[in-house]
């Protein structure tokens, strides 16, 4: 299985638990890999053959700007939405990092990991 990676995405959202989250916001980072059979787009050198990271990029621009309480829920909504939208996609790994949370303590980030996979 073939991988694309789009790496260290930058936004800017307004997840947390915290009034102030929701109306300052903070910066994000995120991380997603893919997992297809990219050797038709290899032979061939179409974009329709592959998974387009533009499309990718997207997608996850599109489910930040989304307000959440938690970054478990946003993860869940990219990782749906890659697999639902994009039938070449077998499996999807998103990581989503807060920089500086407002938590007690010098923390540069906090993040989580989810993955799925295609059910066969």
């Amino acid at each position: 299985m073939d991988k694309i990676t789009l790496k260290n995405i930058k936004l800017y959202a307004y997840h947390g638990c915290l009034d102030e989250e929701a109306k300052i916001g903070s910066d994000y980072i995120v991380d997603l890999n893919v997992k297809a059979d990219l050797s038709k787009s290899a032979k061939s050198d179409q974009l329709s053959d592959t998974v387009d990271y533009v499309y990718l990029n997207s997608i996850v621009k599109e489910e930040m700007a989304i307000r959440a309480d938690l970054l478990e829920h946003v993860a869940k909504r990219i990782l749906d939405r890659v697999l639902n939208d994009l039938p070449m996609v077998r499996k999807v790994c998103v990581v989503v990092a807060k920089v500086n949370p407002p938590i007690m303590g010098n923390v540069s980030e906090v993040s989580i990991s989810m993955s799925k996979k295609r059910p066969k």
